[in-house]
């Protein structure tokens, strides 16, 4: 993503089209819906995706958001049953890129709250090499929240303002005492460019102070929702969009990882159900 010297026709962070989607994220295509599954009883690497698809189940049975993530690995198995585990998950709404030594490609399933994590060492070059890959049940996975504490300022610094902005340096007074003010378990608080209009030299000046972060996001259920993490520990821009991709509301929110990317407590019990079922049907 593009931030020197980019025209951005919509939003504060996230208005150019490559940012459209996480197609970015070189994971594998979309993978075959639930009702089209089919597995023979001796289908190669079976035995194995059950295996690992009942311990998912059990991790979810009484799981809440405060609970530790549970992990899965799937390196020691084989291509089959990876596939296997593709076709029963599937691909939710959420996917999500963490970058910084590593780049960790995330998918939530269909399942919310069940992950798949991929992780490339991109040591080797730019499409980098794929050192792990598991399954993950948590509200939002693990490497995201590390990043957004470890790949972050903790304090703002806040230069002159430039000649011509207009509202940009209440908002960073404002993010600024927010952010030194939160604490773990606070509700995020949102500040609404649609509501305190911002001028291209606010957008300017905000994105050079705050930086870009290590998480991108996005989120397409009813409609679409982006989100970056900025420089700034505590600090997204959240910005939803509707059919036509047009920002329709564009914010920043100064807190944990924002509500769009996250599971929730019944979303578990939920997951939970269905999984059951799924392994009722097609690996028993």
């Amino acid at each position: 993503m593009k931030w020197e010297n980019e025209e951005q026709p919509t939003g504060v962070f996230l208005g150019g089209p490559e940012a459209e989607s996480l197609d970015l994220m070189r994971m594998p295509a979309a993978v075959r819906r639930l009702d089209r599954l089919s597995l023979p009883g001796t289908a190669p690497g079976l035995a194995d995706a059950a295996r690992i698809l009942m311990a998912v189940r059990a991790a979810l049975d009484g799981f809440t958001v405060d609970s530790p993530p549970a992990l899965f690995p799937l390196s020691g198995l084989d291509q089959a049953a990876v596939a296997l585990l593709d076709d029963a998950l599937g691909e939710g709404e959420v996917g999500i890129v963490v970058s910084g030594a590593s780049e960790y490609q995330i998918q939530e399933s269909v399942l919310p709250g069940v992950w798949r994590v991929k992780t490339f060492d991109i040591a080797g070059g730019p499409a980098g090499n794929l050192a792990g890959d598991h399954i993950e049940v948590a509200d939002v996975p693990g490497v995201v929240r590390a990043a957004a504490q470890g790949g972050t300022r903790a304090h703002l610094d806040i230069g002159e303002p430039p000649e011509g902005c207009m509202n940009v340096m209440p908002v960073l007074a404002e993010l600024r005492a927010r952010t030194a003010a939160y604490v773990k378990g606070d509700r995020n608080h949102v500040i609404s460019f649609t509501l305190f209009p911002m001028n291209e030299t606010d957008m300017a000046f905000l994105k050079r102070t705050l930086g870009l972060g290590p998480v991108q996001a996005v989120s397409r259920g009813y409609g679409t929702c982006r989100v970056t993490l900025t420089g700034q520990r505590h600090v997204w821009s959240v910005q939803y969009l509707n059919a036509m991709d047009t920002v329709i509301l564009d914010t920043m929110e100064v807190g944990d990882v924002p509500v769009a990317l996250s599971a929730a407590d019944e979303d578990f019990q939920d997951s939970a159900e269905r999984l059951g079922e799924i392994l009722e049907a097609y690996f028993q």
